[in-house]
């Protein structure tokens, strides 16, 4: 089931996000995932490349339900677009699942991906600290450092002016992971001033503030 399934409707048209699963590899398309879309959605489709590593479609209202059946079915992750959070944008985990923690990262993303927040938030992962995702460049971010995880927040790739993300927690387990982006997802949500972003957000809230309220026994 997607997420947030009432995405942004434009008159009989509904914009939809697709991407695909997160693997060995990076975002790795199939010739036969991309040739069916192209058969799905016709030729006078639009399709948007984003910053997120996703797809952006413009479908048929009525046709949605179908069209997302027919995209999963490729194998495909559907998710909404607009302001929610994207889904993870994860490293090429080229020192293996295993090593690089593939399964934890796939568990991550089907655990925050399309949350409504007051602007999109871009959230990462990085299956060691080459962070060849760079990590440090999206507003939230995980870290496998060997056996531990570090969280890094706050990071903005955009403007003149770019901001590295600060360490948010660090020498946190895998199960302490989730746990604590989602209270600061929700507590994003319940703080923000109107479409405050993320970073803006951090540097008023302060990062001193922010840890206290992650923090885990």
């Amino acid at each position: 089931m997607v997420r947030g399934m009432e995405t942004e409707i434009m008159g009989e048209v509904t914009k939809i996000a697709i991407a695909p699963p997160i693997q060995v590899g990076g975002s790795l398309f199939t010739p036969e995932q991309l040739a069916t879309i192209g058969v799905i959605l016709g030729t006078n489709a639009k399709i948007e490349m984003t910053s997120f590593k996703q797809l952006y479609l413009e479908v048929p209202l009525e046709q949605r339900k179908e069209i997302v059946e027919q995209l999963e079915l490729l194998g495909l992750e559907v998710y909404s677009a607009g302001f929610v959070t994207k889904s993870l944008i994860a490293c090429n985990f080229c020192r293996g699942a295993e090593e690089a923690g593939l399964a934890v990262a796939q568990k991550f993303n089907q655990s925050i991906a399309g949350i409504e927040t007051p602007m999109p938030l871009k959230i990462g992962y990085a299956g060691c600290a080459l962070g060849t995702s760079e990590p440090l460049l999206k507003d939230i971010s995980v870290v496998k450092m060997r056996n531990t995880y570090e969280i890094f927040v706050g990071g903005e790739p955009k403007g003149l002016k770019t901001s590295i993300a600060q360490s948010l927690r660090s020498g946190l387990s895998e199960d302490q992971i989730i746990p604590v982006i989602l209270s600061l997802i929700n507590y994003y949500k319940a703080n923000a001033k109107g479409k405050e972003k993320f970073r803006k957000f951090i540097d008023r809230m302060t990062i001193e503030l922010l840890q206290q309220v992650v923090a885990v026994g």
